[in-house]
């Protein structure tokens, strides 16, 4: 009996070292990306590693390297913010990384249509899954998530979330953030985009390998519609003012 409980703690202690050395390089990978730019990201290797995506939509993509560039918000215009959250996640600015108004609205949507679900992720929580974490749906991956996201939203601020986010997101096949984005679909900076054109990269955002950026179809410019009259309804520019200082 003894040999069990002597076994059992140190099953325990060991244990307890593996979570403590996790928490901590957790916290020092949120930490160091406080500051530094992510070098890659897993969907990024995934993308690189996979055949071409989108034959159809994009046309087929042989170069598999990965187009990427991050940004500050100093380097983009002021219509992409006001994009991405226009179309994403309007109450990002207020809440500390989970909405739970717009989840409870998706829960109930989703029970409504069995066919098209929809979620309710904040921007914090696709920075949290799109820096940080792999692709999928497992309960194991949604708990990382949260995790994740309570982390960003204590040691980062606003305008880093906004900048992890605009800089690493998906916007077509081996193309991640705006600046890739709007040098391969319009040619230019990212500091240069129109609102059209921000209110068209982010609508494409929910499915980039899908929807095309560089000639939308029926759907994407209705998406973009949409963005646009939402950054309109929250007052333009001045609605991300603060988050650009």
């Amino acid at each position: 009996m003894a040999d069990y409980r002597q076994y059992g703690r140190r099953a325990w202690r060991l244990l307890l070292q593996v979570v403590a050395a996790l928490f901590l390089t957790s916290v020092g990978w949120v930490v160091a990306y406080r500051w530094l730019p992510p070098p890659a990201t897993w969907l990024m290797l995934e993308r690189r590693a996979h055949p071409p995506i989108g034959k159809g939509y994009y046309g087929i993509v042989e170069d598999r390297r990965i187009n990427y560039r991050f940004l500050t918000l100093d380097e983009v215009s002021p219509h992409v913010p006001l994009a991405l959250i226009a179309a994403e996640d309007q109450r990002f600015l207020f809440h500390h990384g989970f909405d739970y108004a717009a989840l409870k609205q998706a829960v109930q949507r989703n029970m409504k249509s069995k066919t098209k679900l929809v979620g309710g992720s904040t921007i914090s929580q696709q920075v949290a899954k799109n820096v940080f974490l792999w692709q999928g749906r497992s309960y194991v991956r949604k708990a990382a998530e949260a995790y994740f996201t309570v982390l960003i939203e204590l040691l980062w601020n606003k305008r880093r979330i906004m900048e992890m986010y605009l800089s690493v997101a998906e916007m077509g096949d081996c193309t991640f953030g705006v600046e890739a984005a709007s040098q391969r679909y319009f040619h230019k900076s990212a500091r240069d985009v129109t609102p059209a054109q921000a209110a068209l990269l982010a609508g494409v955002l929910p499915n980039p390998l899908r929807f095309r950026a560089s000639k939308p179809g029926p759907a994407a410019q209705a998406k973009q519609r949409r963005v646009l009259r939402n950054m309109r309804r929250l007052g333009g520019t001045a609605y991300v003012r603060e988050l650009l200082q």
